[in-house]
């Protein structure tokens, strides 16, 4: 892979895990066993997610409006960022900002980020 994202963004319910915080799981967690930020930090604190990132933000609202406010916190142009998620509606708005989104299927695996690694890298290369 030629070049890499400056910036990857993951959706959290059925992409980094297969259920919905907000709706089908009740805190305090366990490993036994989203608007619900709070709930959703400490799931990806106790599922050891965390390590995987260098910055984590959650917001609640429009993935539109977030990526927007990403690019302004940052400077990285949405033509540099990939965005993984299992709901079509938000790939196909996100990706009108011009952002490489994947749609994932049935949760994040190595295979599904390689691919998307490989997606990126060719939307770099141009037609």
């Amino acid at each position: 892979m030629a070049q890499l994202p400056k910036l990857a963004v993951f959706d959290l319910d059925y992409t980094l895990w297969p259920f919905w915080v907000d709706t089908h799981v009740d805190p305090p967690f366990h490993k036994g066993r989203t608007s619900e930020t709070e709930g959703a930090n400490q799931l990806l604190e106790l599922f050891d997610l965390v390590r995987y990132f260098v910055h984590r933000e959650i917001y609640p609202g429009s993935k539109v409006t977030h990526f927007k406010r990403l690019q302004q916190k940052t400077g990285v142009l949405f033509s540099q960022m990939i965005f993984f998620d299992d709901e079509k509606r938000n790939i196909v708005d996100v990706g009108k900002l011009g952002v490489t989104c994947i749609h994932v299927r049935n949760g994040m695996s190595l295979h599904t980020l390689t691919q998307g690694l490989e997606t990126f890298t060719k939307a770099q290369a141009g037609p």
